[in-house]
């Protein structure tokens, strides 16, 4: 509520508003520098807000920093731990710091993962060095998950475990789910809410459909006979009209009846609606105006 940290220059975050409910996946976008990683260290209370504050769990997260700690997965950005201890010894050191895991859900998290644990952490390449940290964060099937760039380093085979981890970390554990991601396909894939950060401040807020530019459709069509791109350009919500030949695409946005309509006397035999890709949508609320601006 209203966090902020500011570390001059318009960096940081700054009134932060934000709520997640319990079994929620909930996705954290924007470009590097925007403050998603700050935020996430707030919320850990790894460093401290200028003012505002934060609770998870209902608990205050800087008086209560231990309690939720106990709750709670983390993966962090970069991840640093001791070069000469194996996989197994550093799980084991984190673990027994718990009160002690499962052994054999650990086994199987590697497993899946493709990860030796019998390796030197220092050894380990960039990838394998995240699956240590996405085994330790997962493995005690923690109410809280927040991953920072949780598939950074990954092949897509392991990207796509990593997805099915946290589908069945909510749908079977009823884990709530914070995650930052560069990654837009994962993100539509699996979020049921997206938030969007630049600049350090929230600057959309909604279920992944409902983004802006979600309701608007790309549109291909070969037609029978020609037509006159005016005749389409003038149709309410239609935009970016090219014609070439018999050939016509253009951007819908909401309702394409009127389109259809215009589109049936002209013969179409080929249609094709696409709508937009997170990523596209991503860069439209990246070429926004800055808040305040």
């Amino acid at each position: 509520f209203g966090l902020t940290k500011s570390y001059g220059g318009g960096r940081g975050v700054f009134d932060l508003d934000l709520e997640v409910p319990a079994g929620e996946i909930f996705g954290f976008l924007g470009p590097n520098g925007a403050g998603k990683t700050v935020t996430i260290r707030l919320l850990l209370d790894l460093i401290r807000p200028q003012s505002g504050r934060a609770d998870i769990f209902g608990l205050d997260s800087r008086r209560d920093a231990v309690a939720i700690h106990r709750q709670l997965g983390y993966l962090p950005g970069e991840l640093a731990l001791e070069p000469r201890l194996t996989g197994r010894q550093i799980l084991t050191y984190l673990g027994n710091l718990r009160g002690g895991v499962e052994w054999q859900f650990v086994e199987k998290l590697a497993d899946r993962l493709g990860l030796n644990l019998e390796q030197r952490f220092g050894e380990y390449s960039r990838g394998n060095k995240q699956k240590v940290g996405l085994v330790q964060a997962f493995m005690h099937r923690p109410r809280l998950l927040i991953l920072d760039e949780p598939t950074g380093g990954l092949d897509p085979l392991h990207q796509e475990t990593v997805v099915e981890l946290v589908r069945e970390a909510r749908d079977q554990g009823g884990s709530t789910v914070f995650f930052s991601s560069h990654i837009l396909s994962e993100v539509q894939a699996l979020c049921d809410r997206v938030g969007f950060i630049r600049d350090g401040r929230l600057v959309q807020l909604a279920p992944v459909d409902e983004l802006p530019g979600m309701n608007t459709y790309t549109v291909e069509a070969e037609l029978g006979e020609a037509v006159e791109p005016k005749d389409i350009s003038s149709i309410e919500a239609v935009s970016n009209v090219i014609v070439e030949g018999n050939s016509l695409s253009c951007t819908v946005r909401g309702d394409m009846a009127p389109l259809l309509r215009a589109l049936a006397a002209h013969q179409p035999h080929r249609l094709v609606s696409r709508e937009p890709s997170l990523s596209e949508v991503f860069m439209h609320l990246y070429l926004m105006p800055s808040p305040g601006s």
